[in-house]
């Protein structure tokens, strides 16, 4: 058995901490747009949400960062349709504060426009798609197939979604790396135990 009070031990845990460290550390959190606020393109670079999301991968447990003067604009995330067709009414979640954050818990596609009448149509507009593990939009068991997927569109921001009614599939995608984590220390503290 190891000792408490041994400068191994505490190495060891020091170590087992890092790793479980790291694995929170794998979401990121992205400025939409990168620019100083979000707002109409203008008309020098109208598909600068498009390019932006084109740019990135994103991942569950990242989350998306939607800078705006609030009594100017908001954020409202919609289906697809409602994107393609600069539908305001009866969004999925509609963000107002200025400093809004839509945390992504669930692969598949995503759609925000501002909340303001004309910004849409002017491609204020953004939609994402966040992969599972297989590489894939949606898990496996359901989703359209690769004819019925949309082509990519500018998209807006969004605001923080209500978290799912069952929290297995967001919780399960950091327990793996969790439990690889605390085996992995585990069995160090174990060969370290029994070297001393």
């Amino acid at each position: 058995m190891a000792n408490l009070r041994s400068s191994k031990y505490h190495c060891l845990l020091a170590f087992q901490f890092l790793v479980l460290l790291q694995t929170e550390v794998l979401s990121s959190q992205y400025k939409v747009g990168d620019l100083d606020a979000w707002g109409t393109p203008s008309s020098a670079n109208p598909r600068v949400y498009t390019k932006w999301s084109n740019y990135h991968t994103f991942k569950l447990g990242d989350s998306l960062l939607f800078l705006y003067p609030p009594s100017q604009d908001s954020v409202i995330q919609v289906t697809e349709q409602s994107y393609n067709s600069c539908n305001l009414t009866d969004p999925i979640l509609y963000m107002n504060n200025g400093n809004s954050l839509f945390n992504i818990t669930k692969s598949g596609e995503f759609y925000f426009t501002s909340g303001e009448k004309g910004h849409c149509e002017n491609k204020q507009k953004l939609h994402i798609s966040v992969f599972s593990g297989n590489g894939s939009a949606y898990s496996p068991s359901y989703g359209p197939s690769a004819s019925e997927i949309s082509p990519s569109y500018p998209t807006v921001f969004g605001t923080i979604p209500q978290p799912p009614s069952s929290s297995l599939s967001s919780s399960h995608s950091l327990s793996i790396p969790v439990f690889i984590a605390a085996i992995t220390g585990l069995l160090v503290c174990a060969l370290a135990g029994g070297i001393m």
